[in-house]
């Protein structure tokens, strides 16, 4: 029978938390940026320009329809390059983080997008019109009237993307990129612990994902009350 030796999980905490920042570092941008960044997609989605539309969709269907793994390595590779050129950064310089951020954000911006124009398309019709009728611009019910009851009405599943996203940090590990699941590994190959710190970060992943989780069905909840 395997003997289990949690002994090397509290003395490696401080590493481990280091990791940790790591991977909400990653999280947080790519929320961030991705929201911002889909949103905008969303709105040239719905655009009567039909160029517009149609490179917003090509945009969306290409991320989605993509491995994040790939997507990752792809920006691993072109990001350095064009930091290089562009802005003289030393080649000796670690930028797997900002590749890391760049793939993340560019790649969940396409799924909030989709998540997005729902939301706005949910809004009624009679509601963009009278804004049109007071006066405002379309960028103005946009902004003003639109998008605010849209983004209210999809918190629950912009955050439940935020989980996804949160989950899918540990594929940086194809990067080497310190990250929380990243340094748990090479902690446990170092002490012959490889089972025990597998276990414990799922554990970690599992514990977060799921109060994450709870959040969101008690947002539901107020919702509908």
């Amino acid at each position: 029978m395997y003997d289990y030796d949690w002994s090397t999980i509290v003395p490696n905490l401080p590493y481990l938390w280091k990791g940790m920042i790591i991977t909400l570092e990653i999280t947080v941008t790519a929320i961030v940026f991705g929201i911002v960044w889909g949103t905008v997609l969303a709105v040239m989605r719905l655009s009567p320009i039909k160029p517009v539309s149609w490179l917003a969709r090509i945009y969306v269907n290409v991320f989605r329809s993509v491995p994040l793994i790939m997507v990752l390595m792809w920006f691993y590779l072109v990001v350095p390059s064009f930091l290089q050129q562009s802005l003289g950064v030393s080649p000796k310089t670690d930028i797997r983080l900002v590749s890391a951020m760049v793939a993340f954000s560019l790649f969940e911006a396409a799924y909030y997008s989709e998540i997005i124009r729902a939301g706005i398309m949910s809004i009624a019709r009679g509601q963009g019109n009278a804004a049109l009728a007071l006066g405002m611009t379309k960028w103005q019910t946009m902004q003003l009237v639109i998008l605010p009851q849209a983004f209210r009405a999809m918190v629950p599943l912009l955050l439940t993307q935020g989980i996804v996203l949160f989950q899918d940090t540990s594929l940086v590990y194809v990067l080497s990129l310190a990250d929380f699941f990243r340094t748990a590994d090479v902690i446990g190959i170092n002490n012959g612990t490889e089972v025990e710190m597998v276990l414990f970060t799922g554990a970690v992943y599992f514990v977060i994902s799921l109060s994450a989780s709870l959040l969101v069905n008690h947002l539901k909840k107020k919702r509908t009350v």
